[in-house]
């Protein structure tokens, strides 16, 4: 029987540079997911190697979060691969190890070395410097000003989504001060008419007047 077992990382280490890479070790017939929250319109790009082990076979998926696959392959052991988000979602690379039918031994856990980056860590300036003629000072200059527009894009995502919150928080508000009027006036009505009730009881069985 196939076990597989979920394992969660996250990635925002990832996008700080001088951060080449993170390992792991993957057990056979196990399944290992790494998940980050990305913005939209970012290239992400990738780079994986998985160590081989005889009757082993890894297979590497990248999906979003409504389960379309954005990059896909079977045994997996050195490759590269890139997409460009479509929207604000969470990101899931997952690596799943599969035994060869034929073989029932036990094999040691296989090694993976992923390295992933986006935005601006993502790009290869070096290409850009080539088609575009840029010198050093240039080029450099043009890596700062795709860092400062990521950056202000960041802070314009935060704003929007703590106005968002704060709408949230005051429509809850709004509606709970409603529905606690809305109660009181349910029990104030209650308590009236149980008043009357029990005084007509009363009086038909004429214990007040």
């Amino acid at each position: 029987m196939e076990l597989f077992t979920g394992f969660l990382l996250l990635l925002p280490v990832l996008s700080l540079p001088g951060v080449a890479a993170i390992s792991f070790q993957l057990p056979s017939h196990s399944r290992k997911c790494l998940k980050e929250e990305i913005h939209k319109n970012v290239l992400v790009t990738g780079e994986y190697e998985v160590s081989e082990q005889p009757g082993l076979k890894t297979h590497l998926q990248v999906v979003d979060s409504a389960g379309h696959t954005l990059y896909s392959k079977e045994d997996a052991k050195k490759g590269k691969f890139a997409f460009t988000t479509d929207d604000y979602e969470i990101y899931e690379i997952c690596f799943e190890s599969k035994l060869h039918p034929a073989g029932n031994f036990r094999v040691p856990d296989q090694l993976i070395i992923l390295s992933v980056k986006h935005g601006v860590e993502a790009q290869n300036y070096e290409d850009i410097a080539k088609a575009e003629k840029l010198k050093p000072l240039e080029l450099e200059l043009r890596r700062l000003e795709d860092l400062s527009e990521s950056i202000v894009k960041d802070f314009a995502y935060m704003k929007q989504r703590e106005e968002e919150m704060r709408d949230t928080n005051e429509s809850t508000s709004l509606r709970v001060l409603y529905f606690s009027v809305f109660s009181m006036l349910c029990l104030v009505g209650l308590a009236t008419w149980q008043v009357f009730y029990l005084r007509r009881f009363f009086k038909a069985k004429k214990l007040i007047e």
